[in-house]
């Protein structure tokens, strides 16, 4: 009996050394977990066995135990290196579209030939899908989640639908004694441009000419004029064929040199700026001949694009300046950037300015994650102890947040492993050594005669 007792201690030995040595072996794998061996005594009796001088049967392993306490995070430079801080997993999956699902947080993910982001043995990690536009996420669930994609076309051009521009307009100007012509600097008084793009992309300068009337008849009255490509419109983006034309706007300010109204006594304006001015797309399409179009009518906005009360136009004392420009069309952009949020929200960023939401990275979570079972190569299967994957957005509930250009190290501490190993170690001389004195015995007794 007492060799099958210091057998079962060489086993449990051997055991602990087999573990430590994999959590030395795998010290520098990026998402690995320490495993613990765990025993128990083995003691069998009966009801007819003197229980009370019953000295066990030795020592079995009840289980190899992972440990999922959170690894240190080691920054990089790749955006796609993901690490989880918290709770959770990613979710991969070997073919696109398939439901067999490997969990891991070994977060080293790359592009493959075809721009799905996988890891390094091709699994392909799983995402949810998102608004486009605003990233709102449409689906929480595994089962509608698929592989994520970055795309590599260029992004598409966008026309240009409103121009927002504030400024403030010397009073002390004087007003032109010629007739407007753009050609002319002499006919108006000052002038800003910006640029607008079509529906292929292509940009075109679009310039404001302000002239101030005689204040004898119209004391702080301007007027506006534009062109689009050097080519002058009214104020429904019709084409002037000469100058001067008429104005698409006018502007008047009150003594205090904010506006006062628009030249139409029949619009009220509200006192902090001007009435916006909407110019009719299919008019402006006329002046364009590269055979694109401005789809939808655009919004000249006398402000800024967050109106902030600072940036209104105005009429003071002072130089000519332009307080705000800008427009909201784009052209064709090339893809600039990949950025990955805390929410696991992925954008991609273009050239000409543009974003876009291309999905989320799926987290999922297990009410054990003790019952997982290895699957190798730093993943893990669900199993009936582990119970089914809760799949969730990053950041939500108990779920953890999500580092770009990091992946989480491996748990494992070195020192106290070199500590279990040699503790391991005495534990399996010292079992050695019990089948040894029980060797000694057994052949003292043979010898006798």
């Amino acid at each position: 009996m007492s060799f099958n007792i210091a057998l079962t201690g060489l086993a449990a030995a051997q055991k602990d050394l087999d573990t430590t040595a994999n959590n030395i072996a795998n010290v520098n794998t990026t998402g690995f977990k320490e495993s613990r061996a765990e025993f128990a005594s083995v003691y069998a009796s009966s009801v007819f066995s003197a229980g009370k001088t019953k000295n066990g049967d030795g020592v079995s392993t009840t289980m190899v135990a992972q440990q999922f306490h959170q690894g240190s995070l080691n920054f990089t430079q790749n955006s796609l290196d993901l690490a989880i801080t918290g709770e959770g997993y990613f979710a991969t999956s070997e073919e696109l579209g398939g439901q067999d699902y490997t969990f891991t947080r070994a977060g080293a993910f790359k592009l493959n030939k075809d721009n799905f982001i996988v890891d390094a043995n091709g699994n392909f990690l799983q995402g949810f899908p998102v608004d486009p536009s605003t990233g709102d996420t449409t689906s929480v669930s595994l089962s509608t989640s698929s592989a994520l994609q970055i795309p590599d076309a260029s992004g598409s051009p966008r026309a240009t639908t409103n121009v927002y521009s504030s400024f403030n307009l010397d009073s002390r100007a004087t007003a032109p004694s010629v007739p407007f012509d753009p050609t002319v600097s002499a006919s108006y008084n000052s002038s800003t441009s910006t640029t607008i793009y079509d529906s292929l992309g292509e940009p075109h300068t679009l310039q404001f000419f302000f002239r101030k009337e005689d204040p004898t008849t119209n004391a702080n009255e301007w007027q506006v004029y534009a062109t689009l490509g050097g080519q002058q419109f009214d104020a429904t983006g019709t084409q002037i064929a000469a100058p001067p034309g008429t104005p698409i706007t006018e502007f008047g300010f009150n003594a205090q040199g904010f506006p006062e109204d628009t030249g139409n006594p029949a619009v009220p304006n509200t006192g902090t700026t001007f009435n916006p001015l909407t110019l009719t797309g299919t008019n402006l399409s006329g002046l364009l001949t590269n055979g694109a179009t401005f789809p939808s009518d655009i919004q000249m906005n006398w402000r800024d694009e967050t109106n902030t009360s600072s940036k209104l136009p105005t009429q003071f004392a002072s130089r000519f300046e332009v307080k705000a420009l800008d427009q909201d069309g784009a052209t064709t952009g090339r893809l600039a950037g990949i950025d990955i949020g805390a929410d696991g929200k992925i954008v991609a960023s273009y050239s000409n300015g543009d974003s876009t939401f291309l999905g989320q990275v799926a987290m999922v979570r297990f009410s054990n994650s003790q019952g997982l079972t290895e699957a190798g190569n730093t993943g893990w299967k669900k199993s009936l102890t582990s119970g089914e994957p809760i799949a969730g957005e990053p950041g939500s509930g108990t779920l953890g947040s999500i580092n770009s250009s990091a992946l989480e190290q491996s748990n494992v501490n070195l020192t106290n492993e070199l500590v279990d190993l040699i503790s391991a170690q005495r534990n399996f001389q010292a079992n050695s050594r019990a089948l040894e004195v029980n060797s000694t015995l057994q052949q003292n007794i043979l010898q006798i005669r």
